[in-house]
């Protein structure tokens, strides 16, 4: 496939932000409007470096590294916004609202953030979460800093990417239903967090763009 990279006018934003784990969605207009209209494009250069450019039908974009980056890689953030949506669906179902409504474009008060820290303590715990100082540096903030919501006035508003996490929520309570209408006992497992203990060295994101339009440049010339 031949790559005009004088289309990819947005190659080095877009690559920056979806190499650091940023979800790429409709409140980026002019980077969703670049991957949307040069996605084939794209893909091939991405998939160069070692990385799944993903299109979730839903809208948006996001990075899936190669295997052995994946197995090498041990993300406590990932496992703590993983957390985070267990607990709010489990949270928000217990005051009659509805997960997916507020999941799904809803919203979440700051002042809500005590109430919840105090409820569920022990879980946020694993999570080395102790304080609602903690739970907005650690979660919320890097919430709103990889694409999964907005933050404005103390509001929290969840955008389309969480369905990332959303969806292995549904699932797991779709298990649980199942055995229950099957007279099986099947708690919800509580999820539990791997230690961090080792650091795997990340590529400069300079560099690995580079070595990705080598790579392309090599194969056209070939």
């Amino acid at each position: 496939m031949h790559l005009d990279l004088s289309e990819l006018s947005q190659l080095a934003p877009i690559f920056r932000e979806l190499f650091k784990g940023y979800h790429v969605s409709r409140r980026d207009p002019e980077l969703y409007a670049q991957l949307s209209n040069f996605q084939d494009a794209y893909r091939a250069l991405f998939k160069a470096l070692g990385f799944e450019l993903v299109c979730d039908t839903r809208g948006f974009y996001y990075f899936v590294p190669d295997t052995a980056i994946t197995s090498a890689q041990v993300n406590k953030t990932a496992q703590r916004l993983a957390l985070f949506t267990f607990i709010i669906v489990e949270h928000l179902a217990d005051q009659g609202r509805d997960p997916i409504a507020v999941l799904d474009g809803g919203s979440l008060g700051r002042d809500e953030l005590p109430s919840l820290l105090e409820k569920y303590r022990d879980l946020f715990v694993q999570a080395e979460v102790t304080t609602q100082d903690e739970l907005e540096e650690k979660i919320m903030r890097r919430m709103t800093q990889l694409g999964f919501a907005s933050e404005d006035n103390g509001v929290y508003r969840f955008l389309p990417p969480m369905h990332r996490f959303l969806d292995v929520c549904l699932s797991v309570q779709q298990d649980r239903d199942l055995a229950a209408s099957l007279h099986s006992i099947l708690p919800l497992p509580t999820p539990v967090l791997i230690d961090d203990e080792a650091e795997v060295e990340e590529e400069d994101e300079e560099a690995a763009l580079a070595r990705a339009i080598a790579a392309e440049q090599q194969e056209m010339d070939a």
